[in-house]
């Protein structure tokens, strides 16, 4: 084609003035996503009428609110700072941005855990954790990671087994708490104290130290503990009945403790604090200045380091399972299922949702089944018998 050809094709051309040239109107974008929601007769919103207008009064908090917002987003649990602050000490690292973070640096994240041979059900509770410490809306998709978890659960048979703290049953409990409070000093009868509340209770570390005396009432063969909530019960307030027993001394211990509080000017507040070498409370002004985030609360790990410590002073020896606080709660449970509690009954003292196999399965079915020999009823073989047939 030719440049006369072109020209030729040109057809219905109109010359104009400048100026005259007028743009197309747009026609108007719908505002809409698959969360809209309308109501009969509502109109559907538009970029020509895009609903109410919002300014900066509608976005910012006033500074109550944030400061109420700042407090509660820093008294999280553990677990999820521990979760982020690896997750964003990994991303400065590799500098990529933590918080909201992309699905592509989520992914890799996990496959980074991946790479270290963590467990199945370490990486999976990091995940779930760093995920739901995302602004709402900007939450990554889980699906690419979880891709990568079924691929490296098929190949690493190993990664799939549970680390199980060691049950703390009655014949290791006692010594434990005879040996704390062998001294007569305050640290041991607070740590006896919390011994046996924990077996008793069957709580969760962080149950036990988030408990306030206003919440405890000793009475002369039981200790009342009323709860808000706990982690199966979110807005179900309770009552338990901790019955005492002879070996156990719950009453006893709880009351000397409690006791000791009220000496020093303490009745109300946290039940388990921290005590100095000369046996005094440290006031909420000193704690404040080294605790910052729990202030007069002790932190979880606390019981965990007082349990080890105990354990070992009393010179017990393990089936090779880690010991840790949660063997509190573990030998609680074994001791009851290795006696014939029912499930119900074990629901019920530990806490656990209606139908919950965790602790006939996780506490009871191991201590069974390293008892049970079915090769007992198989006679000793005893070639000398034969012999003389």
């Amino acid at each position: 084609m030719t440049l006369h050809d072109q020209d030729e094709e040109i057809v219905d051309a109109e010359l104009v003035e400048d100026g005259e040239l007028v743009r197309a109107a747009l026609a108007p974008r719908l505002l809409i996503d698959r969360h809209t929601v309308l109501r009969p007769g509502e109109r559907i919103p538009t970029s020509d009428n895009p609903g109410p207008g919002y300014t900066e009064r509608d976005l910012y908090l006033n500074e109550a609110t944030a400061k109420a917002l700042k407090e509660a987003e820093e008294v999280e649990s553990p677990q999820r700072r521990t979760a982020m602050g690896l997750f964003e000490a990994w991303c400065a690292e590799q500098g990529q941005v933590a918080k909201p973070c992309t699905t592509k640096t989520y992914t890799e994240y996990a496959h980074h855990l991946m790479e270290r041979g963590l467990k199945v059900s370490t990486i999976k509770n990091y995940m779930s954790l760093i995920r739901s410490s995302m602004p709402p809306g900007k939450k990554p998709d889980p699906s690419l990671y979880l891709l990568l978890l079924g691929r490296y659960r098929r190949k690493n048979k190993r990664a799939l087994r549970r680390k199980e703290a060691f049950p703390i049953t009655l014949p290791y409990l006692v010594p434990m708490m005879k040996k704390a409070e062998a001294d007569n000093r305050p640290i041991g009868w607070r740590d006896s104290a919390m011994l046996a509340f924990g077996y008793r209770f069957l709580g969760r570390s962080v149950e036990d130290v988030d408990l306030d005396i206003e919440d405890v009432t000793v009475l002369d063969d039981m200790v009342l503990v009323w709860l808000a909530e706990d982690m199966t019960h979110k807005g179900e307030e309770q009552t338990l009945y901790l019955h005492d027993r002879e070996d156990l001394q719950l009453v006893f211990r709880m009351r000397r403790w409690l006791d000791y509080l009220a000496e020093q000017g303490i009745t109300s507040g946290p039940v388990f604090r921290e005590v100095k070498r000369n046996g005094s409370i440290p006031s909420s002004e000193t704690r404040a200045k080294r605790a910052t985030k729990r202030g007069d609360y002790l932190r979880p790990q606390t019981v965990n380091d007082r349990v080890k410590l105990w354990f070992a002073a009393a010179d017990l020896k393990t089936d090779g399972r880690p010991v840790s606080s949660h063997g509190l709660r573990a030998g609680g449970a074994t001791d009851l299922g290795m006696n014939e509690a029912t499930n119900e009954e074990l629901e019920l003292a530990g806490r656990w949702k209606k139908g919950s196999r965790i602790p006939r399965e996780r506490y009871v079915r191991p201590v069974k089944n390293a008892k049970a020999d079915p090769f007992k009823k198989v006679p000793t073989h005893n070639p000398d018998a034969q012999t003389q047939e």
